[in-house]
């Protein structure tokens, strides 16, 4: 079944209509809540979504409205799956032709979002080009997305994970567009393995899964390095023992900590001002870059 939300019935202007194509079978509630507090006026979420069924889909959406009109329609890819989430994105993009598209917003498990919030909380104390970062759990849907933004920003990144081969994989692919000599995978499994990998590092980001401990308190307390640590993770056990959710650059034992909800409040703002550019213009694409953009404006902004 398909719903349609409405806001602002009364409004005499275009509608700003947001497809929500999300591959998992119920489409987010947290990603509809987001778009329609970001303003607009019709939602139109549907799930379960595959590649075969896109084309059609956009089609509803260029050929309904004058091309004129098609900045007023735009569409968010969600779901858990990042990589059906891309996949989608390719088809989306292929369904355009001439001036016939609309803007599009990947988000799938809030990787885009969550990254450019965790890269800007983290350039707040550090100067990124000069940078060494370790990122655990980094072979995960946001994980991905931090290593690649951060190598983008120019800093060193040290890409963890409990299999070598996963991490050096994940590294090799965002080598490609991020910069090759950037990205040094590593295992981070036991406690030793993580020590070492956080050796010399002044930046660490757990980015791994819900309810899992990447960084215990003996292992980071003891880098003399570190200057800042950020725990994506909401679920307890959190990722970095000893930090704490709400956590917004408070000083632990030396190391400046950021919990998930204290990077929270950028990601929200990040998020909703990303879909109020979806309908400045009917060409925007937005991925990683160009989301932590958004942020960055927002920065220079004083959001």
């Amino acid at each position: 079944m398909i719903h349609q939300e409405r806001v602002n019935p009364s409004s005499t202007s275009m509608r700003k209509i947001l497809i929500q194509i999300d591959s998992d079978r119920q489409p987010s509630v947290f990603d509809a809540v987001v778009a329609l507090d970001a303003g607009i006026d019709h939602l139109l979420p549907y799930g379960g979504v595959v590649a075969d069924q896109v084309r059609d889909l956009v089609h509803g959406a260029i050929f309904t409205r004058g091309p004129q009109d098609l900045k007023s329609t735009a569409i968010f890819i969600g779901g858990q799956n990042v990589a059906v989430g891309e996949a989608l994105l390719e088809e989306v993009v292929k369904a355009f032709f001439g001036p016939l598209r609309v803007s599009v917003m990947l988000d799938p498990n809030g990787c885009n979002t969550t990254a450019a919030a965790a890269v800007l909380r983290a350039a707040k104390h550090l100067d990124l080009p000069r940078s060494r970062a370790l990122v655990l759990g980094a072979t995960g849907p946001v994980g991905q997305r931090v290593c690649r933004l951060l190598a983008r920003r120019g800093a060193q990144v040290r890409v963890g994970s409990r299999l070598r081969d996963r991490a050096a994989q994940v590294a090799e692919r965002i080598g490609t567009a991020a910069g090759g000599d950037r990205l040094e995978p590593v295992v981070a499994g036991s406690p030793d393995e993580v020590a070492a990998a956080l050796e010399g590092r002044d930046l660490a980001v757990a980015a791994g899964a819900a309810g899992v401990q990447l960084l215990p308190v003996a292992q980071w307390s003891a880098c003399k390095s570190l200057k800042v640590m950020i725990d994506l993770n909401a679920v307890p056990p959190l990722g970095i023992e000893g930090v704490q959710v709400t956590d917004k650059a408070k000083d632990r034992c030396g190391v400046l900590a950021y919990g998930a909800i204290g990077v929270g409040g950028t990601k929200m703002k990040i998020h909703k001002a990303a879909i109020a550019r979806l309908f400045e213009s009917n060409d925007h694409v937005l991925d990683a870059e160009s989301i932590l953009q958004i942020g960055l404006s927002l920065e220079s902004q004083g959001g």
